[in-house]
């Protein structure tokens, strides 16, 4: 019964996510005159679909990513072909549906690209709304200094309100323990506040069980059942932006291994394990927890779509960023050539992802 909570936990959270990312570029292209051909929820074989106002919307068998495909020219197309488009415009029923991308304005086109991801940020945005307004937030306020430890040692205090780590502001407690994790150095440099005048320390952080630590324990929650709650929801979504840029940051600098990057049958797993591990305190509990999975994915899938990776939306609008630059459209072929390689080597490490999660699950 649980694998059916988990495969059904991790469909809902997926298809969510895709669904809105594509809705983004969706509703943005129309607003600038962009015909959308097809608006496609998964991949692989047509499972069922409909066709208005110009628009195929299609469901596919597997439910891994998505598609809004935008009226495009045929970057392999003859001059000749293109002239004669052009001169019988009427013979493309499409038109009364908007025009190709290309036509578009170049603002308009780089709305469009961006679109997916920004509504990303914004469902994750949403989604801490709910976690924040429900459970509350921890800040940087220090509740206990544990004894012997470099916080103690550097004359931290209960009460004391961490500001900055090595001049990076921080806002959430959890972010102490992601400096802990992601930063090299053991040596910090720790802005606090007290009674409203800021101190500055050096500590250099206590190794201990694998990890290293400040020495410090969180104050109560801040009640976030007010306007903190927006304040409080953008921290966390920051938070997750700074947590997926550390954990970049670590992964190529071989920190991270192969095996802590995990694509959706990892994914999967995690679910499963949420589910397990909370369900004996209730259903709100796991659904609290699933949401929060599902704000920390949204905010990856936009931060992912981003990079400046051919087949990605950060390939395309770099493209756009050049033609902005040199004032001209860059060669459709090419573009087009790039982006084939990139979609090439996009399903290899999709297919190098699948294959490592799967193993992982036999060497353990």
């Amino acid at each position: 019964m649980s694998v059916i909570w988990t495969i059904l936990s991790f469909i809902i959270i997926f298809s969510v996510l895709v669904v809105v990312h594509e809705f983004g570029h969706f509703i943005v292209a129309k607003a600038n005159g962009i015909h959308v051909k097809e608006f496609g929820v998964g991949m692989g074989p047509k499972l069922l679909g409909f066709t208005k106002n110009g628009t195929d919307y299609v469901l596919r068998a597997l439910p891994f990513g998505g598609a809004c495909v935008f009226d495009e020219e045929d970057p392999f197309e003859d001059e000749e072909d293109e002239a004669k488009k052009e001169e019988n415009p009427l013979e493309n029923s499409e038109n009364q549906y908007g025009g190709k991308f290309s036509d578009a304005s170049l603002a308009g086109r780089i709305a469009t690209v961006l679109a997916g991801p920004v509504f990303n940020i914004i469902l994750g945005f949403v989604l801490a709304l709910i976690i924040v307004g429900t459970c509350g937030e921890y800040d940087c306020t220090v509740g206990k200094v544990m004894e012997g430890m470099p916080a103690e040692k550097a004359g931290i205090q209960p009460g004391d309100k961490i500001i900055s780590i090595n001049g990076e502001r921080i806002y959430l407690f959890s972010e102490i323990s992601l400096h802990s994790i992601a930063d090299k150095s053991d040596n910090w440099e720790v802005k606090y506040e007290r009674n409203g005048e800021l101190h500055v320390v050096n500590v250099t952080l206590q190794a201990m069980d694998g990890g290293k630590y400040l020495g410090v324990m969180s104050a109560d929650k801040v009640d976030c059942r007010n306007f903190k709650i927006f304040e409080y929801s953008w921290y966390e979504v920051r938070y997750w932006f700074v947590a997926t840029f550390k954990s970049f940051g670590m992964l190529f600098s071989g920190r991270l291994t192969k095996d802590d990057v995990a694509g959706p049958v990892g994914m999967a797993h995690v679910i499963g394990e949420t589910i397990n591990q909370t369900k004996q305190y209730g259903v709100l509990t796991v659904i609290i927890n699933l949401v929060d999975i599902a704000m920390l994915l949204s905010v990856n899938l936009a931060i992912m779509n981003l990079l400046p990776f051919p087949a990605l939306d950060g390939g395309r609008l770099i493209f756009l960023l050049a033609e902005l630059i040199i004032r001209r459209k860059v060669p459709r072929k090419f573009e087009a050539i790039v982006t084939l390689i990139g979609f090439g080597a996009l399903m290899l490490l999709m297919v190098f992802v699948l294959v490592n999660d799967v193993s992982r699950f036999f060497r353990k």
